[in-house]
């Protein structure tokens, strides 16, 4: 098979990366990808925007699977344009893929199925939003309606902090068009985990859970991130809990999707809130989460090929998933300043340290080739991952190789699996 992976970042190096194991794919390829894509595929250096010029390299070169990964992409439409060319492509139609693209949507389908999330309303002004808040308590949760590349969403603990939240938002409209509608939730006291899964349209296959860290800083202080680190799979998510999560959340979620004629086909990605072992819907996003794809991915036997294709056939009714035992830890290492303003183009050294290292991997998000040398790119630069047969083992044998790696500026947190190691401490 010829499989063409879609994207630049530390997912689409995971989903590389696994792929490449598979049996069934002869030939790789990854565009735009970034300074990784070398060692696994070939890169014939397509934007993502381009999505004519995507669909006729598809066509030309006879791929029989691409598989995007960014949120962007699937809002935009671009499996519709492989679909209208004839071609495979696993993530879901820019229709479907509105339970990302647009939260109030979401928010619509979970009502009707009174899937357990969050109260909250929605506004187009800034006037009406800040005068529903004044007559509300803190904390006060704010969502772009929007994609917002995961910093969509505002905690804010004073009216000081929404208000100027808001002003971003409505006046200077630092989400574009995204921002323009917001939702006004109640607060869920609680902790947070994903369940990603498989849907084919009709069946649901659920992967092993996550933790992402979202916040800058260590103890989750600061402002929200597009993750800054992840475990697998989280303690949170015992097995009780997981068998709540499929029967009140992700097959309700289907039976929507079959009342409003939605043949969902690609990956649900589910962000919960965990409340003394109940799940709530934080959201829903139509892709494989970042950094839960490198988090997972080094945990999973199975071929995620025979996986994929399964979900656009719509085989996944007898389809099962083997995963190693133990745990992952992920520790993204960014540029200094993210996740506001940073600069690019600094030399990363350490990287022929860590390569080869059983039970270690790194992902590469923001990278890119400079001859023989590796530059940052981007905020997210590098994700390393380790795993080990207990969550301490994981954490302890990542962290003890990311310090091999340097930049200027480079920054990480230093305690990801905090929350999950709770639940191994004796009392």
């Amino acid at each position: 098979m010829k499989v063409l992976v879609l994207g630049s970042g530390g997912r689409e190096h995971a989903i590389a990366y696994t792929l490449a194991k598979s049996s069934m794919v002869d030939t790789l390829y990854w565009t735009p990808g970034n300074a990784a894509t070398r060692e696994l595929a070939e890169n014939p250096g397509l934007p993502l925007d381009d999505m004519d010029a995507l669909a006729s390299f598809a066509g030309d070169e006879g791929i029989d699977l691409t598989v995007v990964g960014p949120e962007i992409p699937l809002v935009a439409g671009i499996t519709d344009v492989f679909h209208q060319n004839g071609l495979t492509v696993f993530g879901p139609t820019a229709q479907d893929a509105r339970i990302e693209g647009s939260k109030s949507f979401a928010k619509q389908l979970m009502r009707e199925k009174r899937i357990p999330t969050a109260s909250s309303r929605e506004f187009t002004d800034k006037i009406s939003a800040l005068k529903a808040l004044r007559q509300a308590d803190p904390p006060y949760v704010l969502k772009a309606d929007g994609l917002a590349a995961g910093k969509g969403v505002i905690v804010a603990r004073s009216l000081d902090e929404v208000e100027n939240a808001l002003t971003d938002m409505f006046d200077h409209r630092v989400f574009g068009a995204s921002g323009l509608k917001v939702l006004i939730e109640d607060f869920l006291e609680g902790e947070e985990a994903t369940v990603l899964a498989l849907c084919d349209g009709k069946n649901i296959l659920p992967l092993i859970s996550s933790q992402d860290h979202k916040p800058i800083h260590d103890g989750d202080k600061g402002p929200n991130t597009g993750g800054m680190g992840a475990i697998a799979p989280a303690p949170v998510v015992s097995p009780r809990v997981m068998d709540r999560v499929i029967d009140t959340i992700l097959l309700p979620l289907i039976e929507a999707f079959a009342e409003q004629k939605i043949d969902y086909r690609g990956v649900i990605y589910a962000g919960l809130m965990i409340k003394e072992g109940y799940p709530y819907v934080v959201e829903f996003n139509c892709r494989f989460g970042d950094p839960e794809a490198e988090v997972v991915f080094p945990l999973m036997e199975s071929d995620l090929c025979e996986a994929l294709l399964c979900t656009v056939k719509g085989e996944l009714k007898n389809h099962t998933l083997t995963w190693k035992k133990g745990y992952a830890c992920d520790v993204v290492l960014v540029s200094g300043g993210y996740p506001g303003s940073y600069e690019k183009e600094q030399l990363i050294t350490g990287l022929d340290t860590v390569q080869g290292i059983e039970n270690l991997t790194v992902f590469h998000a923001g990278t890119r080739e400079a001859g023989k040398e590796v530059l940052t790119n981007g905020g997210r630069v590098l994700n390393v991952v380790g795993t080990g047969k207990t969550l301490k083992e994981a954490i302890d044998f990542t962290y003890s190789h990311v310090d091999k790696i340097f930049y200027d500026g480079i920054f990480y947190r230093t305690d990801i699996g905090f929350r999950g190691m709770k639940y191994f401490e004796k009392p």
